[in-house]
């Protein structure tokens, strides 16, 4: 719309900027490798977000009524983006994962979608262990990301797609498969309590139709016909996605701090 704040990396030509914001420009508002149903799945009191991107899951959040909501995004206009769908119901940080600045304690749920997948293993730890230090005893931190199947796939085909992930959507992406997410979260003194898991279908037609409605769709399509650039990526991602659909997955974990 015309006077939406700015989406993050806007001034990025579209062959450089990451394929999760490339599909934003295109009109895709939710941006999960499972879809709404694993963030539905996910939602909880006294709740953090990392990394919000749109406020897409925000605003679900909002929607069950907790007692407060925090986002927390390194990119100022990415928490913009959100304060317009906060509005006053919440509050919005310019601040990394990594180091909130947030009291220790403060939060019953912190939620994360689709961020950890995008760092390294050491980033991936060192969030993990800042939502532990928000986490109060009894708190819930609950994941989406996106997975690899079946936990003993090769680790060449695991490298394989790495990098053909990197190339397609420009984005250093490290998914893992759920025996690993489980450990990763494990490893920080967490319980997982749950875990579930979806078809990778972030570009299929029925995913699409069921996360953004018949005429979001529309919208993405009018979007991508009229940008070459961004057709020709989009059908590359698309392509990937395909390719590897037999060990892609949406996976979501809940896992609670000990009291």
């Amino acid at each position: 719309m015309k006077n939406d704040p700015p989406l993050p990396l806007a001034d990025r030509r579209t062959e450089d900027v990451p394929g999760h914001w490339l599909l934003a420009r295109l009109g895709k508002r939710v941006l999960r490798p499972g879809g709404l149903e694993t963030t539905h799945w996910i939602l909880g009191r006294d709740v953090v977000e990392l990394a919000p991107g749109l406020g897409r899951t925000a605003r679900d959040i909002l929607a069950a009524n907790p007692a407060s909501y925090v986002g927390v995004d390194a990119d100022p206009a990415a928490v913009a983006t959100v304060e317009t769908v906060v509005g006053e119901r919440g509050r919005c940080l310019v601040a990394t994962a990594q180091e909130t600045g947030l009291p220790d304690g403060c939060a019953d749920v912190v939620v994360g979608e689709v961020m950890l997948t995008m760092q390294g293993e050491r980033g991936k730890r060192e969030i993990v262990a800042e939502a532990v230090r928000l986490l109060r005893p009894g708190g819930r931190y609950v994941i989406h990301e996106l997975g690899l199947v079946p936990d003993d796939l090769a680790p060449e085909r695991k490298d394989e797609l790495r990098k053909t992930l990197a190339r397609t959507i420009k984005v250093n992406a490290r998914p893992l498969t759920v025996a690993e997410w489980r450990e990763l979260l494990e490893s920080a003194g967490l319980e997982v309590e749950g875990t579930t898991t979806a078809p990778m279908a972030l570009l299929g037609m029925r995913r699409n139709l069921a996360d953004e409605g018949l005429r979001g769709v529309v919208r993405i399509v009018w979007n991508v016909l009229r940008n070459p650039d961004a057709r020709r990526r989009v059908l590359a991602r698309r392509r990937t996605f395909h390719e590897h659909r037999d060990v892609l997955a949406g996976v979501g974990l809940l896992a609670r701090r000990p009291v």
